[in-house]
């Protein structure tokens, strides 16, 4: 089968698209609020529901702006019109599972209709247009159960809302595939490096949120010496964060990406391990705000999970994509991430202080053992490609 043609290849990452972001600094500030005042186990399976649509509405209209070209006019448009209905989606995050679903669902379904739709019908090539029908078969299926989950109450919402984002999640992980007709990745035309380039700025932005949650805990908090402590653990942590990828990391998966066959399956899975890492992103920032708040208090168990869970989670996933992608630098994340397990056992009982002290050392070892791993990995990369 041929390759369909794809208009130029390898664009710059437009301003649009960055505007465009900026709608979703503001979903996961409605995420983590939410998790913030719901600190229970449905609190938090409410808050991943919520992550799965909210995020999953970002990931549909990335891809389709990629694929269609955003200097086409109907591209732009497109994006325009997602970016005020995800407005007023993000806008109803915090009541979406009280007084307010309809203003959530409403604009979740008219995003994920229109611009599947508009790919199915403008996509460049018979097998994209092809790809993006069936997207729309799954998001008719999995429709039903986000309207029932409005209709019914509060308590019996969420599990038809969990049922819902399930469906839409196993979509996406999936590549949406139906009896006898799935995605041929190799066949379509893709501009792998800009998709690359909007998750590493989105990764950027998630960062971003995370450090304005800090900083309002900080505005909130009184002045002192533990406060200022507390607010200096939460920065490094912050920066370890980001040095765990752009330490070395971003370029082992740019060149995993370039010099693999199959360009598209590399980006679906960095795409699909981005869910958990934005989940693990929200769970640390709530628990970086309950560190500055009370840096001196009792610790939790609740602590201990938001804090470590969360940084085992993220570990546990960046490890599953660079296995899958780079085979390479995911030991020493699953290490690591095991270090997470006897941490978090001793948060229970340390001051949150002493907790996020933990948590830095964890983060400084591994960003070191990582730093090397990625400097190694991608010259071997290079070589491989070279060869």
């Amino acid at each position: 089968m041929s390759v369909p043609e794809s208009p130029r290849l390898r664009r710059e990452v437009s301003p649009l698209e960055l505007f465009y972001d900026l709608v979703f600094v503001f979903a996961v500030s409605q995420l983590s609020h939410h998790l913030l005042e719901h600190l229970t186990w449905r609190g938090a399976a409410e808050t991943a529901v919520l992550l799965v649509a909210v995020f999953g509405t970002w990931v549909y209209t990335s891809y389709e702006a990629t694929f269609l070209d955003i200097d086409r006019s109907v591209t732009r448009w497109m994006v325009v019109i997602v970016m005020g209905l995800g407005l007023y989606m993000n806008a109803s995050v915090s009541a979406a599972f009280t007084d307010r679903p309809w203003a959530f669902v409403v604009p979740l379904l008219a995003i994920l209709f229109f611009a599947a739709g508009v790919t199915a019908a403008a996509g460049h090539g018979e097998e994209l247009r092809e790809h993006f029908r069936r997207t729309l078969v799954w998001m008719a299926a999995a429709a039903p159960l986000w309207i029932v989950g409005a209709c019914a109450g509060s308590g019996p919402r969420l599990w038809w809302w969990v049922a819902a984002a399930l469906v839409d999640l196993t979509g996406t992980w999936l590549a949406h595939p139906l009896p006898g007709r799935m995605l041929g990745s190799r066949q379509l035309g893709f501009d792998a490096d800009h998709m690359v380039e909007r998750l590493r700025l989105f990764f950027i932005i998630l960062l971003g949120e995370t450090v304005l949650t800090a900083g309002r805990a900080l505005s909130d908090a009184p002045v002192g010496w533990s406060t200022i402590l507390a607010g200096l653990g939460v920065f490094t942590a912050l920066v370890c964060l980001w040095a765990v990828y752009f330490g070395g990391g971003e370029d082992v998966f740019t060149t995993a990406v370039a010099t693999t066959t199959d360009q598209l399956r590399s980006v679906r899975l960095g795409v699909n391990s981005a869910y958990v890492v934005l989940a693990a992103l929200v769970a640390m920032a709530v628990g970086s705000e309950l560190v500055i708040a009370h840096p001196l208090g009792h610790g939790s168990v609740t602590l201990a999970l938001l804090l470590f869970g969360g940084l085992a989670l993220y570990l546990a996933a960046t490890a599953w994509f660079f296995r899958a992608t780079a085979h390479g630098a995911w030991t020493e994340r699953l290490l690591a991430g095991a270090a997470c397990v006897p941490a978090a056992v001793a948060a229970v009982w340390l001051p949150p202080l002493a907790s996020v002290a933990l948590l830095d050392l964890i983060l400084l070892v591994a960003v070191t053992a990582l730093t090397r791993s990625h400097r190694r990995l991608a010259s071997s990369l290079r070589e491989a490609a070279a060869s």
